[in-house]
């Protein structure tokens, strides 16, 4: 988890489309959002969040191959405390990870 968020950023996440719609509904929580194609809309407190996405070439290491989805946030008259409240539980429902 970072300690701050920028209002617009992108991400390359490990995923495909199809993982990315399972996994945002509860990465999103009480949040009201709406699905338009590869956006997401989305009401936070004293603001909105738009989420954009669009499949990118696989990662290959080796002969692994990897899915990659770009991924870009903005956000718009959201404050930096709630831009942060709401990341912090995205990148947790979002992480994934094996030990």
């Amino acid at each position: 988890m970072q300690s701050s968020y920028p209002a617009h950023f992108e991400r390359d996440m490990g995923c495909t489309v199809q993982e990315w719609l399972g996994w945002l509904p509860a990465a999103m929580g009480e949040v009201a959002w709406q699905l338009d194609g590869h956006q997401l809309h989305a009401q936070l407190a004293g603001g909105q969040l738009h989420i954009a996405w669009q499949p990118g070439p696989p990662r290959v290491i080796a002969l692994m191959h990897i899915p990659r989805l770009h991924v870009q946030f903005d956000f718009h008259q959201v404050s930096d405390d709630e831009r942060h409240r709401f990341m912090k539980r995205f990148d947790l429902y979002m992480q994934r990870g094996g030990g």
